[in-house]
């Protein structure tokens, strides 16, 4: 039996063919159901396609006001007293507050605001708490940061007292100074060729040799400040490319 070895193609293989008559499904497999009495078995999921559903409190049930209700006590009153009870606001509001005669809706929806007046005044207690410590700390807070900007005037000026004392020091200073020791030694050794030309008389052997020293000494000084010259003109100094 002959094997025939397979070999790996830059081209990716052809797609198997689509079922005929079935829909092919975008998301796979079905999702299982949710666990029973779980609080998001009716909730639509990301998973579904659909977009979460923010949490909202649960709102309160009040019994609903019918739009003829009247207390009992005003059924068998007058008109005219009615009139002059419509008139009155401060009536109306004693009814209502009055246990015996509102309608079970008010005390039902203020028994739902105390406790988020509760909380709010609680809420409004610890901002006022939080107040004094706050103000400490923006105080501290630009006192520190006075200092700060004192302290980085300071150090500028010391910086630039600084530059000024190093300026003599820095690398175009050192270059000139360098270039002027190059030109006042060979104007000395010119000067010096220049004077012994210059004398008359006949010179000792002594002072010829002097002469030869100073000279030899001058020449090995300016040719050594000439290739420091040529050294740092064709970037060979550490530190000055």
């Amino acid at each position: 039996m002959s094997y025939t070895p397979q070999y790996y193609s830059s081209t990716p293989p052809p797609p198997p063919p689509k079922q005929s008559g079935a829909s092919t499904p975008s998301r796979g497999p079905p999702l299982p159901p949710p666990p029973p009495g779980s609080q998001y078995q009716n909730e639509p999921s990301e998973l579904d396609g659909g977009q979460p559903v923010p949490y909202q409190q649960q709102q309160p049930q009040f019994p609903p006001i019918d739009p003829n209700w009247l207390p009992d006590v005003l059924r068998e009153k007058r008109t005219a007293d009615l009139h002059a009870l419509l008139q009155d606001p401060s009536l109306q509001a004693a009814l209502l507050d009055n246990p015996s005669t509102t309608h079970p809706a008010i005390p039902a929806s203020q028994q739902a605001l105390y406790p988020l007046i509760d909380a709010n005044i609680h809420l409004a207690t610890s901002v006022q708490g939080l107040e004094a410590p706050l103000t400490n700390l923006r105080t501290q807070t630009q006192s520190r940061l006075l200092s700060l900007k004192a302290l980085e005037q300071s150090h500028r000026s010391k910086l630039q007292e600084t530059e000024n004392a190093l300026s003599s020091f820095s690398p175009p200073a050192l270059y000139q100074r360098l270039n002027a020791g190059v030109r006042d030694q060979e104007d000395l050794l010119r000067g010096t060729e220049e004077s012994w030309l210059e004398e008359e008389g006949t010179a000792s052997e002594r002072e010829v040799s002097e002469l030869v020293r100073r000279v030899k000494d001058g020449k090995k000084v300016a040719f050594l400040r000439r290739e420091r010259m040529g050294r740092w003109d064709e970037g060979r100094v550490g530190g000055w490319r």
